[in-house]
């Protein structure tokens, strides 16, 4: 495998997961970016984990996500019902706030970050990658179908209404954050492997509007339109000429902009979706007979 064809695979498989990390929480209408913090800490654990400690992949992976589980559930606690904006808010200030520390800290790099990582067999990193992407999607699979699904559904309309019915905000709001940021910090140490370095750069803001450009052009009503967009909103502009590259994240902001004026639930919606679902058993209840 050519190594360019390695990084886009790996990499699309991390895009996917915190694309699909955003789009948990925003089942109940909250913009959870404490993903991208959570990706932080549990990277530079891992890094400092592997590189010092010794410590195996399947530890560390475990760990990040223990890690970022916590560090989710603790900050639900305050922001688990709490308004889109002021979730907003916290998951951008726990970005400038994680950076900052690594910046000043030289046993984590300083500002240059950690380099040499010990790496991981290419293959497994990618079987590791998808497997957890699979698994992942069979669980928000199962939870989009479910009761607490349409309890997130009828939460993102009317959260007094949904409450009326029973919908506990502030706990499904929580379990939502938790899950989220527990794929946060797996993406940060499957990150931290495919490139075999850290920087205080890496998981910034470029990485979050990258991946809300690809939940909301994909379609943020589903998680299918992050499996479409991610691979092409990354993959596409790898090629164009450097001079053009280097607008990425501009290009990004625009299509956001121009998707969310002219087809505000993104390529692929939820009534998309169903008609899928109901052509495919159909079909398969014809075969059947």
């Amino acid at each position: 495998m050519s190594l360019p064809l390695y990084y886009f695979l790996a990499t699309t498989a991390v895009y996917i997961l915190v694309s699909w990390s955003f789009y948990l929480p925003y089942r109940v209408g909250q913009l959870h970016f404490m993903t991208v913090a959570n990706m932080t800490i549990s990277g530079y654990f891992g890094a400092i984990a592997a590189l010092y400690w010794n410590w195996p992949f399947a530890l560390v992976f475990l760990a990040g996500i223990g890690i970022g589980a916590l560090v989710g559930y603790v900050t639900s606690n305050a922001i688990g019902d709490a308004p889109c904006f002021a979730v907003v808010i916290v998951g951008f200030t726990f970005i400038f706030i994680t950076k900052t520390v690594v910046e000043n800290i030289e046993f984590l790099g300083g500002a240059y970050g950690l380099f040499g990582l010990p790496g991981l067999n290419k293959t497994v990193l990618l079987i590791v990658a998808y497997g957890f992407v699979v698994l992942i999607g069979i669980f928000i699979y199962r939870f989009d179908h479910s009761m607490l699904g349409r309890a997130a559904s009828a939460l993102f309309i009317d959260k007094t209404l949904a409450g009326s019915f029973g919908v506990n905000p502030k706990h499904l709001g929580m379990l939502l954050q938790s899950w989220a940021s527990a794929i946060g910090g797996a993406a940060g140490v499957l990150y931290i492997y495919c490139m075999r370095s850290l920087s205080p750069e890496y998981f910034t803001f470029h990485l979050l509007g990258a991946c809300m450009t690809m939940l909301f052009v994909g379609g943020y009503a589903t998680q299918w339109g992050v499996v479409l967009a991610a691979p092409l909103l990354y993959g596409v502009p790898l090629l164009f000429p450097p001079e053009i590259a280097s607008w990425r994240i501009v290009i990004y902001g625009v299509l956001l902009i121009i998707v969310l004026v002219l087809k505000p639930e993104g390529i692929i919606t939820r009534r998309f979706v169903h008609k899928v679902e109901h052509s495919f058993s159909r079909n398969k209840a014809n075969m059947k007979e």
